[in-house]
């Protein structure tokens, strides 16, 4: 179990904290929604989330083949609805894997990428796209 603290600041922002480690962060409401986007939105964050997730299971699935991932770069863009209720319409990621990754048998990195704890905890409404783009 792991607490998340926090306060709502006023004008849209918010303060959390992560009790284990005390690292702190900070939120703003987007500017197509009210705020001045000077942060990470509530829905940025599951983007981020989202991606990061990506990526740390497929380093797990590396080091269960004994291979360190290596240097990975990634992104991902956010969609939201055009219509209400506001909610997540797409995420698009794209991960750019080190030639090392070769080293993991076929397959495994995509899988562990789709069966990330965020991917699974995703409405089945928001579309899941990730692209991966190898080294030579």
């Amino acid at each position: 179990m792991v607490k998340i603290t926090g306060t709502y600041d006023g004008s849209l922002r918010c303060t959390a904290k992560h009790e284990p480690s005390g690292t702190s962060l900070a939120t703003d409401a987007p500017r197509d929604n009210q705020g001045l986007g000077e942060s990470f939105s509530p829905t940025d964050l599951v983007a981020t989330a989202y991606v990061t997730c990506i990526a740390t299971t497929m380093a797990l699935m590396a080091r269960k083949h004994g291979q360190e991932l290596g240097p990975l770069r990634y992104e991902v863009t956010k969609e939201m609805t055009a219509t209400p209720p506001r909610s997540i319409a797409r995420l698009a990621a794209t991960i750019w894997l080190p030639a090392s990754a070769r080293s993991v048998p076929a397959g495994e990195l995509e899988r562990a990428a789709r069966g990330c704890p965020v991917h699974r905890s995703l409405a089945p409404e928001v579309q899941k796209d990730i692209v991966f783009v190898w080294a030579d």
